[in-house]
């Protein structure tokens, strides 16, 4: 269907519970215009107009007028109201909007004493296919990695993981790519978690998540981190600061008990004289 303004498909399957035509007998009918279809069937991408053309077939000795609309989508005929002569056929072209989602729908037509008649409309939603996929949110949290994967395209996605951190020194983790137990739907955002319990203690790394799915989608995420042992580091520090403090004590009390700083020095200079 290359136009933006697209011919119903022909369809020779019965799409919907048929609504039976009126018979002779009972003045006039209402079916899609060309015969062999029982009802209406279309397909398009959101938001794209189909046209076709329903027939009102008058089989009575008089003139009759009905009017059309229909039900379930908008549709738009090129006359409501319809005057058909005695023994004659009356084709109105129509176009209707492809919806969001498949529907079904009806078209009715109605004469002057109320008598109605049905014809089926069946719309469905044809979607490009298209995978693509994000990764989001990398941060790493003690022993853990964290991530979000975000389905960007129309196919449903199994995604397949690789991690790789590198430290100061070289790699540090470096893991194959392997299935994820997920199956990602489409506009579906999922929060998950890689394990690192042999991570570094002291270290800084640039971590890379690399996700690929079917079709070429794929994606990569990065996030840095910084190892440091902080416990022994306060140890450390916590003894360096107490050794100070004493030192400083110890001067302190020395000074105030009158005793100098530090012991004078004595330089001896020899002249060479004799008492």
């Amino acid at each position: 269907m290359p136009s933006a303004t697209r011919v119903l498909c022909l369809s020779l399957l019965v799409l919907l519970s048929p609504v039976p035509t009126a018979a002779a007998a009972d003045g006039w009918s209402l079916a899609p215009s060309g015969g062999g279809r029982p009802s209406f069937y279309g397909e398009g991408t959101p938001g794209s107009v189909l046209q076709d053309t329903v027939s009102v077939t008058n089989r009575g000795a008089g003139a009759i007028t009905v009017r059309l609309h229909g039900t379930g989508v908008p549709v738009a005929f090129a006359e409501t109201a319809v005057r058909v002569p005695a023994r004659t056929r009356a084709d109105v072209p129509f176009t209707v909007r492809v919806p969001p989602g498949d529907r079904r729908a009806e078209i009715v037509a109605r004469d002057a004493d109320g008598g109605t008649r049905r014809v089926g409309l069946q719309l469905r939603v044809t979607v490009p296919r298209l995978s693509a996929l994000t990764v989001e949110d990398v941060a790493v949290h003690g022993d853990r990695i964290t991530y979000e994967l975000v389905n960007r395209g129309t196919t449903a996605l199994v995604p397949k993981l690789a991690v790789r951190a590198d430290g100061l020194f070289g790699p540090v983790l470096d893991r194959a790519p392997r299935t994820l137990p997920v199956e990602l739907p489409p506009g579906r955002r999922v929060r998950l978690f890689e394990r690192w319990p042999d991570r570094p203690a002291l270290d800084a790394v640039d971590v890379r998540l690399t996700v690929t799915a079917a079709d070429g989608a794929h994606d990569t995420g990065e996030a840095s981190a910084r190892f440091v042992p902080w416990g022994a580091v306060a140890g450390a520090g916590g003894a360096a600061a107490a050794l100070l403090g004493a030192f400083v004590v110890v001067r302190r009390l020395g000074r105030r008990s009158g005793e100098p700083a530090e012991s004078p020095r004595t330089d001896v200079e020899l002249t060479g004289a004799m008492t």
